[in-house]
């Protein structure tokens, strides 16, 4: 059992789609979204979220698109996770003290143990499963550099 939103794992997907096309041209929204299959509209808030993380950057114009501001070595999950979740996070409720004194302490204790396992996956690790398994066309699948 997943017990991620959709949300975080379509931002999981998208930003290692990105690593995997955005050689030499920035990823475009629609042709993500494609990827995805979802509508174009559906990852504009989260393709959003991701640039102002700084984990992905938005170029505009008509060879415009999306890609990663670093190398796809040095992205984790648990970085894009905590950007899209930031979203995510409902208003403090006036809650009973069996919530917030001990149900809220003890999933947050699970929930950093979740992130910092999180913290050793990487996008690159991502990337090469989905070559591995062969997920894109080999030949799209490039070397990973920056200048």
């Amino acid at each position: 059992m997943i017990f991620l939103p959709r949300r975080c794992l379509l931002a999981l997907a998208a930003v290692a789609d990105i690593a995997i096309h955005a050689r030499p041209q920035p990823v475009a929204a629609k042709a993500l979204a494609t990827r995805l299959g979802l509508p174009p509209r559906h990852l504009e808030t989260l393709l959003q979220a991701l640039v102002r993380a700084k984990i992905l950057k938005g170029l505009r114009g008509p060879r415009g698109g999306y890609e990663l501001t670093r190398e796809r070595r040095r992205v984790t999950a648990a970085e894009i996770l905590r950007a899209v979740m930031e979203d995510l996070e409902p208003a403090p409720d006036k809650e009973c003290a069996l919530v917030s004194d001990v149900v809220v302490p003890m999933v947050a204790e699970a929930e950093k143990a979740f992130l910092s396992q999180l913290e050793t996956v990487t996008i690159d690790d991502l990337c090469r499963r989905a070559d591995e398994r062969k997920v894109f066309k080999p030949a799209v699948l490039g070397a990973d550099f920056t200048i």
